[in-house]
């Protein structure tokens, strides 16, 4: 059986990507297991798992546009930027409509810089700068250029956003929520993440793990 494989796998919540790529590589026995771009532990969605000699392709798919729905709950900011984090500031939330959201969208549209957030497993001289935050450090990040394709405003509900976001290499959806509610006059953190496409791998084609494993078997039988 060729091991160079592309699978779409719709990550389950509280499992973080390497455990994904560890199931797969148990489950089939491929040496080679990659993906192609980290999902937090918390969120959900599209991850492509690359296998055998695909995984010199690693690149080639992180490049790719990824597409993301994501629940913004407005007033508090919790230091990860998601829901598993600890609250550390506290706002009110102003009278908010439509327009006024759509305005704000308008300067996070294109290319835009962020600030790669503590909680991230980019790294800083040779560490990454989430075990720094467990230890309680928080070191100096450079602002990093990224695009943002499309953004749109799927629901707006008192202090509740659902949005749609297309998107370029290295954004963080954390950070694109919390700098939306700043020019809000707010903060704000993610409730929940799904990344409902990479390229032309689409969330409506995922696999669960038990799914793929089920497929696994069969096809091997």
């Amino acid at each position: 059986m060729d091991d160079a494989l592309i699978i779409n796998i719709n990550k389950p919540t509280d499992w973080t990507s390497f455990d994904v790529v560890a199931k797969i590589r148990n489950t089939t026995r491929i040496k080679k297991v990659g993906h192609a771009g980290t999902l937090d532990p918390f969120a959900t969605g599209v991850l492509l798992l690359l296998t055998g000699k695909n995984t010199k392709r690693q690149n080639e798919f992180m490049a790719m546009s990824k597409t993301y729905e994501a629940d913004i709950s407005l007033g508090k900011l919790r230091d990860t930027g998601d829901r598993t984090g600890i609250v550390t500031d506290t706002q009110p939330v102003p009278a908010l409509d439509r327009g006024s959201v759509e305005a704000v969208f308008e300067q996070f549209r294109g290319e835009i810089t962020q600030i790669p957030p503590m909680y991230s497993a980019k790294k800083v001289n040779g560490k990454k700068l989430y075990k720094l935050a467990r230890q309680g450090k928080m070191v100096e990040r450079q602002p990093s250029l990224v695009t943002i394709h499309s953004l749109d405003l799927i629901a707006l509900n008192n202090d509740r956003l659902k949005i749609r976001v297309s998107c370029g290499k290295g954004t963080y959806i954390r950070v694109l929520a919390e700098d939306i509610a700043k020019s809000l006059g707010t903060v704000a953190y993610v409730e929940e993440l799904i990344r409902t496409a990479v390229g032309d791998y689409r969330i409506e084609d995922a696999l669960s793990i038990p799914e793929f494993i089920e497929n696994w078997k069969l096809s091997a039988a």
